[in-house]
């Protein structure tokens, strides 16, 4: 599997490339927008959103549409940070200082997400709950027939909840459906996502908190 690491730190850089090679990763470093948005395709990138010539979120919405699994890696730990990374194509976030066994579980979980994606059989038929369209088999999403760009998590957790629409989906089902991660993700993770998930819905489809359970989706 090929990761391209955009970090402009030569010190972190160089952690980050030694301890993903040591995983048994083919691993590539740049450290300019430029040379990101010009680099060969890859599986998965690990980006930092603070760059010399320019933001990680340009990377990011360059990156959103051609496939590419993006890991935000930065410093910016605040939650308007992770919801602007999120909202802009992010399909994970890692906040600096992290453990190396952290991410490499969360680079994990990505590729298992894009891998299964990828092999899936989708189906062709397309799901509404009021005004939101969405369909497996192209993996659209329209409200009232403006198309949303979501990442590959927000679609995954949209589709959770509008099979089920009025139904409350716990947080464990949501974890293990969408993340189906092999460690203990963060509890903010959801929560970001869902926040992400709102503001590019407008409203005009509610996803509401059902305190100390989960979320469920109304029309």
């Amino acid at each position: 599997m090929r990761i391209l690491v955009v970090e402009d730190d030569d010190r972190v850089a160089r952690g980050l490339v030694t301890a993903l090679r040591h995983a048994g990763y083919d691993v590539h470093r740049v450290g300019t927008v430029a040379d990101a948005v010009s680099a060969p395709p890859v599986d998965v990138v690990l980006l930092d959103m603070g760059l010399p010539d320019g933001s990680g979120l340009e990377v990011l919405r360059r990156l959103r549409d051609s496939g590419t699994a993006v890991i935000a890696v930065t410093a910016r730990g605040e939650e308007r940070d992770r919801v602007l990374g999120l909202r802009a194509g992010a399909d994970d976030y890692v906040v600096k200082p992290f453990g190396t066994a952290e991410l490499l579980a969360r680079i994990e979980a990505v590729l298992r997400r894009t891998r299964k994606a990828r092999a899936e059989v989708s189906d062709a038929e397309a799901v509404e709950v009021g005004p939101l369209k969405l369909d497996s088999a192209t993996r659209a999403v329209s409200v009232q027939g403006r198309e949303l760009a979501l990442t590959r998590k927000e679609f995954d957790l949209l589709a959770l909840l509008a099979a089920r629409p009025g139904q409350v989906v716990s947080r464990d089902l949501i974890m293990d459906q969408v993340w189906q991660a092999s460690y203990e993700a963060p509890t903010r993770t959801l929560d970001t996502h869902v926040a992400a998930l709102r503001g590019k819905l407008g409203g005009l489809v509610r996803i509401e908190t059902v305190r100390g359970v989960g979320y469920r989706l109304v029309g």
